[in-house]
């Protein structure tokens, strides 16, 4: 099985939050900030900045977590992010120092 990661992501005044859910993280964080998508959610409402993220063995796994978080409230959300990145930093360049530690 391929591994699969959620993530979430806003804006730069933290006003909106997108979750999603890939089997490549870098890959498709990237396509968000390069807007790669014309009629996609995170290019409309300019939601580039990666806040959150969590790995998954199995895609599918990762699957049924986007739908809890995307199930849950605004609050719940808010209080994941705030609990392990309480900066809001975007954690994009970190994940390309983990995922490819060689480049």
């Amino acid at each position: 099985m391929k591994p699969g990661f959620i993530y979430i992501l806003t804006n730069k005044t933290h006003t909106v939050l997108y979750v999603g859910v890939t089997s490549n993280l870098p890959r498709r964080i990237l396509e968000h900030k390069e807007k790669k998508y014309q009629n996609s959610f995170s290019r409309r409402y300019n939601v580039d900045q990666l806040v959150y993220w969590e790995s998954f063995q199995e895609i599918g796994d990762a699957i049924m977590r986007e739908r809890q978080l995307k199930g849950g409230s605004r609050q719940k959300k808010l209080d994941l992010i705030n609990r392990l990145n309480p900066q809001w930093t975007d954690l994009y360049e970190s994940i390309l120092d983990i995922m490819n530690p060689f480049s």
